[in-house]
């Protein structure tokens, strides 16, 4: 009948024979079904063949497909089956037990222990693979035309009936590695879904529990993809596909498990390693609270290492974007950790609230609680809470360093991903389009070099076109030198390093503006020299406390910088030379505010006698011999004060109008006129 319908061709009078046709198909199909059915179960090849023939004669060859994986299907479903009821079994065996020791009072009854889901997958992989291992060999004869396609969509069929039940006892499976968890029957899933009490978060063990399965399940699909090697590639990866889908769910939510795992440990990090302590113990707390963020850097770039391998471990580098996202945002909440610990710091160093005084509106009543803390405590504790301060530098330095060396090591992370997913997705002939792959043509014209390298990255992303080319596109960036793989964290280290670099120089120089911060109004600038018999001189020749005090403070600051220079050229790749310049900067930087901080007090004398003028004059003398001793260059103004307060009164005006007047400051020297009572009228 259907080859008379064919010769006859579209003719309206056969139309109703077509349709006589489909039903007669129908019913030989019906017929045929249950025969299959046996023949298949009890392996009878020639009869399998027989009935194959008529299925393909009609066209109803997918039926004879579903009817192979329905027959086939039910050994593997009672495999996994298997497992429940070995629980069950366990179950009411304990329940028995411990009726049993309850009424006997034996404290010493063994019990039957439950069988974890991760010891029993293996197994369950083990027996499956040998029956696909026999089924591949029985329908090489029974169907040598259709064995590579029939036997692979068995296994694709087998993942889709197992599909719910595979994800609901994987996460029950990563719910047992924690035994808060394990207590309440819950898993990964049910702590995304914040269904669980409050305190009961994400843990590594969580996740670690849910690779180790994927590993189990990883070394599965490397022997089936083995085992299916002369199917064509299009069968392969839908089947590698279907091994790996109960895990899909889990990737797709990888980035929030990873940042609720990382943000929990980072919470726990312990920065304040001290109590708060009375006046003079500051130095101690201060000591310690650095010497714990100094540690934690190194803990916090460990945690972020294991959350790459992690993603590498799981996802295989499909999820990188997302990896990427979370350890930026997980970097942001360190930092801001550490900064908060800074703020507590200025505190301790009694600089909050402070800047470096220089014209400060705040200067007033920063000098009052800068004149009490001078009060409180001891020199000694003034050079701890000094030496406390500048062991921030390395906190800085480490963090900077440290986070420097991490993203360089996830750029080069992500520059293999880059080429071992080009190879897998680009070595395929897809560099066109990767949709392509889901045509057949295309399916049968793949590269062995697109077979072999094969992994569960490629394999998630060749049939997500867009997801594909977003993720290569961002790991082609990372080869990029100026990339950075963490960019708000990039930012935000720098600026931490700014704020470190803010507090330590308000540290140091808190001291000296301890010691000007009244030099303005000192009553010996508008004294007179007093009426005597004798020939005495009418001026002290030495410099006063106050200025000396800043000069002594300012040379021995090199000492307290050069055990830190040593240290930090140590840890970091600096040399010799470079710990020198970090000291030396450090030592101009603090000379250079004290020299404009005691400037801008002399700026705030109302009014100098000749005595106050010879003084100050011998006062600005002493500091500019301190600046040149530091190697330092003395500033043309305070050069200028030190010329026009040391010059007679009656012969400034001579000086500035002189040759060597031109090598004044001429706004400076007005205003020693002006402080000197001259006029040029």
């Amino acid at each position: 009948m259907r080859n008379c319908l064919s010769a006859v061709g579209e003719v309206a009078e056969f139309a109703n024979v077509r349709k006589q046709l489909e039903v007669l198909e129908d019913r030989l199909e019906k017929m045929v079904q249950p025969r299959l059915t046996d023949a298949l179960t009890y392996h009878k090849v020639d009869v399998v063949q027989d009935l194959r023939g008529i299925l393909i004669r009609i066209g109803r060859f997918k039926s004879m497909e579903l009817q192979y994986s329905e027959v086939r299907l039910k050994p593997i479903k009672q495999l996994w089956e298997d497992f429940d009821t070995k629980q069950r079994t366990n179950k009411l065996a304990n329940e028995r037990s411990e009726s049993q020791r309850l009424s006997s009072g034996d404290e010493f009854q063994l019990t039957s222990s439950q069988t974890s889901f991760a010891s029993w997958l293996p197994s369950f992989y083990d027996e499956m693979l040998l029956y696909l291992e026999q089924e591949w060999k029985w329908c090489m004869v029974a169907f040598p035309d259709d064995y590579m396609t029939l036997v692979p969509k068995l296994l694709v069929e087998t993942m889709r009936v197992l599909g719910a039940s595979f994800v609901s006892r994987v996460n029950l499976a990563t719910g047992d590695a924690v035994p808060e968890t394990k207590a309440l029957a819950k898993g990964v899933m049910d702590l995304l879904s914040g269904d669980l009490p409050k305190g009961i978060n994400i843990q590594t063990k969580h996740l670690e529990a849910l690779i180790e399965l994927h590993n189990v399940t990883g070394s599965f699909a490397r022997n089936i993809q083995h085992l299916f090697a002369e199917s064509e590639l299009r069968v392969l990866i839908d089947t590698l596909k279907a091994v790996y889908s109960p895990f899909e769910s889990f990737k797709q939510k990888y980035g929030k498990m990873e940042r609720a795992i990382l943000s929990s440990e980072i919470a726990v990090v312990d920065l304040r390693g001290a109590v708060t302590r009375g006046v003079g113990a500051q130095g101690i707390e201060l000591s310690e609270t650095v010497r714990r963020m100094e540690e934690s850097i190194p803990q916090v770039v460990v945690l972020l290492e294991a959350a790459v391998e992690r993603c590498i471990g799981f996802t295989g580098g499909s999820e990188a974007d997302e990896l990427i996202l979370a350890l930026d945002d997980i970097m942001l909440q360190y930092i801001s950790m550490l900064q908060e610990t800074l703020k507590s710091l200025r505190v301790v160093c009694g600089v909050d609230g402070t800047g470096d005084g220089v014209g400060s509106k705040k200067e007033a009543s920063a000098e009052k609680r800068e004149s009490s803390r001078k009060m409180d405590l001891t020199s000694n504790e003034e050079w701890s809470i000094v030496q406390g301060a500048l062991q921030i530098l390395t906190v800085a330095d480490c963090l900077t360093s440290r986070s420097s060396v991490f993203e360089a090591s996830l750029r080069a992370t992500l520059a293999r991903l880059n080429s071992s997913l080009s190879i897998s997705l680009y070595g395929t002939n897809l560099d066109q389009n990767l949709s392509h792959l889901k045509s057949e043509q295309t399916a049968g014209d793949l590269s062995m070099a697109g077979r072999a390298s094969l992994d569960v990255a490629a394999i998630r992303l060749v049939d997500v076109p867009e997801k594909a080319h977003k993720l290569l596109n961002l790991l082609e960036q990372s080869k990029d030198p100026r990339f950075h793989a963490l960019p708000l964290a990039s930012q935000r280290v720098a600026a931490f390093a700014d704020t470190v670099n803010e507090l330590v120089y308000d540290v140091l120089i808190s001291k000296v503006r301890q010691r000007l911060g009244e030099v303005s109004r000192l009553p010996i600038w508008s004294s007179v020299e007093e009426q005597t018999a004798f020939s005495l001189p009418n001026f002290s020749s030495y410099p006063q406390s106050y200025v000396t005090s800043v000069g002594e403070y300012l040379l021995t600051l090199p000492q307290q910088l050069e055990p830190l220079a040593e240290g930090i050229s140590t840890n970091g790749d600096s040399n010799n030379e470079d710990a020198q310049f970090f000291a030396t900067e450090w030592m101009f930087k603090v000379a250079e505010g004290a020299t404009a901080l005691y400037m801008d007090q002399l700026r705030g004398i109302q009014y100098i006698s000749d005595r106050g003028a010879q003084q100050l004059s011998v006062d600005i003398e002493y500091l500019s011999n301190v600046l040149s001793a530091l190697s330092m260059p003395v500033p043309p103004v305070l050069a200028t004060f030190q010329t026009c307060l040391a010059t007679p009164r009656d012969e400034l005006k001579d000086v500035m109008k002189s040759e060597a007047g031109s090598e004044l400051d001429f706004h400076t020297a007005n205003l020693v006129c002006k402080m000197r009572r001259i006029s040029f009228d």
